[in-house]
């Protein structure tokens, strides 16, 4: 069985310790603040570890989950130097392509393995173990640690050589922007016209205009509840990821752009925490409602 350790016990993380944890998978977690660590032991059953080079060390693989470029490269230069040869890393975060790439170079220079494979489905999917996994590097190490990646996982894909599997999250979040677009903004209207939203949304979502983001986030959005799934802040990051990719073709797209703007609003009203579904307040504005 394949030994794992978790390294970034946030939202994500830690619904990946746990579902290796209850897999038989779970070596050790480690979080920078270990106060983090606690509470996400405490709500799925593991103990973490408390210092970074026991916890990096006990495993063949090591899952790590952060939030931004920076992140990903500090916990590389720290990670790298204590590995054994033929180990095996394992990035869920979504970050640049250069920067997956800058991070599997300073793996492979411990002669570590690394794969890029940013996820879908947010907090909810962590936890139940149904993400979506999309995944850059050697199909060969994929194959070797297929199996703890299935205990996280409802579909893991080989995406191609590192920076793919980021390639291809940039496509789920631009998309993913456009959802949001759509519904809050339909909502939004629904509203304005005085119309039962929880028929609205049971009737409209079983039809050609069904979608997840409808189903678990059009009640709450409606009744102006925004507790994160995946909050704003991060799919403002994702999304200027997404803007840097295009830049460095001389490219823009309309929605990319649209939707930063108005992230770049509800931040500075102070939305940043909030699930991105918060972007129903923009739409309810555009209709003079609040």
């Amino acid at each position: 069985m394949i030994t794992t350790t978790v390294i970034g016990l946030g939202a994500m993380g830690a619904g990946i310790a746990g579902n290796l944890h209850r897999a038989g998978m779970l070596a050790a977690a480690w979080n920078r603040t270990h106060e983090r660590a606690e509470r996400a032991g405490e709500r799925h059953g593991f103990r973490p570890t408390p210092h970074l080079q026991a916890a990096v060390q006990c495993a063949d693989l090591v899952i790590t989950s952060v939030s931004a470029d920076e992140d990903l490269l500090e916990m590389t230069r720290k990670i790298a130097p204590l590995l054994q040869a033929g180990n095996v890393v394992v990035d869920t975060s979504t970050v640049s392509i250069g920067a997956a790439q800058a991070a599997a170079e300073m793996y492979e220079a411990h002669g570590a393995h690394f794969l890029d494979a940013p996820v879908s489905g947010g907090k909810e999917g962590a936890e139940k173990g149904t993400m979506v996994m999309m995944v850059g590097g050697d199909e060969e190490v994929l194959r070797q640690v297929m199996p703890a990646l299935q205990a996280i996982s409802s579909k893991v894909v080989h995406m191609g050589p590192v920076g793919s599997g980021q390639a291809t999250k940039a496509v789920n979040q631009i998309m993913v922007a456009g959802i949001n677009h759509a519904v809050t903004e339909a909502l939004a209207f629904g509203q304005h016209q005085g119309l039962d939203m929880n028929k609205v949304i049971d009737v409209v979502g079983g039809g050609a205009a069904g979608n997840w983001f409808l189903d678990h986030r059009g009640k709450t959005m409606c009744e102006d509840r925004f507790e994160p799934g995946f909050r704003l802040a991060l799919h403002h990051k994702d999304l200027r990821i997404c803007r840097q990719i295009l830049a460095a073709d001389g490219k823009q797209l309309p929605m990319v752009e649209m939707t930063l703007s108005d992230y770049d609003t509800l931040l500075k009203q102070g939305h940043g925490d909030e699930d991105i579904s918060t972007l129903f307040h923009t739409k309810k504005a555009l209709l003079g409602d609040r």
